[in-house]
């Protein structure tokens, strides 16, 4: 059996991108602490609130439904949650805009 790699290409609506920048980004300015680049990664730390994991978890449920070629790892540290979101081969560009919207509400975290 072959495995598909899904499409480089965003899924969402066109008319639901405003709502979810402005969620993504009300995310990073609440919770964003620090944000590491990598080529084809980012990683995003963000306060270790309940409240905060479950509007992270929110986004990368959204997000991996409309963006299935990026892949979301999120995990638990002692603290901050951590969210990698890591893109193939091609796609390092859409990881690092997608972190821009979590930086554009963060202010200084960026």
């Amino acid at each position: 059996m072959t495995e598909v790699t899904p499409p480089i290409a965003c899924t969402l609506d066109p008319a639901q991108m405003p709502q979810r920048g402005d969620e993504i980004r009300a995310l990073g300015r609440d919770g964003l602490e620090a944000v590491e680049r990598g080529e084809r990664h980012v990683t995003l730390r963000f306060r270790p609130d309940p409240a905060i994991r479950k509007r992270v978890e929110g986004i990368v449920a959204a997000e991996s439904s409309c963006c299935a070629f990026l892949d979301f790892t999120l995990a638990d540290a002692d603290d901050a949650t951590v969210l990698t979101i890591a893109a193939p081969e091609g796609a390092g560009p859409a990881v690092h805009q997608l972190a821009d919207l979590f930086v554009a509400g963060s202010g200084p975290a960026g």
